[in-house]
């Protein structure tokens, strides 16, 4: 079977720690419209795992991870309405976004 690289995308969100549960909903909801985009082969959401070892950090609110077959596939993800959307209605609500863009190497 081939290898076939991959484009990941993860993105760490800092929500702001004033927020009431209504706004912390509201992100969740807003953040969960991305897995619609049609570009995308994973899709996952997720808050810091209990996990404590010195090399985790757990400051972030919620860890975004998204894989696509190529760059390509990223970038109609970012410019999708969906995306633009989603970042127009919530990014009041983080204080700092912090992104990793990777590309899978064969091993």
């Amino acid at each position: 079977m081939p290898y076939t690289r991959k484009f990941v995308h993860v993105v760490n969100f800092y929500l702001k720690p004033d927020l009431s549960a209504a706004d912390v909903r509201a992100f969740e909801e807003g953040v969960s419209t991305l897995g619609k985009i049609e570009s995308l082969l994973v899709f996952n959401v997720g808050k810091p795992a209990n996990t404590d070892r010195p090399v985790i950090d757990r400051s972030y609110s919620y860890c975004l991870l998204t894989v696509f077959n190529d760059e390509a596939g990223h970038d109609v993800y970012q410019e999708h309405p969906v995306h633009l959307k989603f970042i127009e209605n919530c990014n009041h609500l983080w204080e700092k976004v912090v992104i990793f863009d990777s590309e899978t190497i064969q091993l």
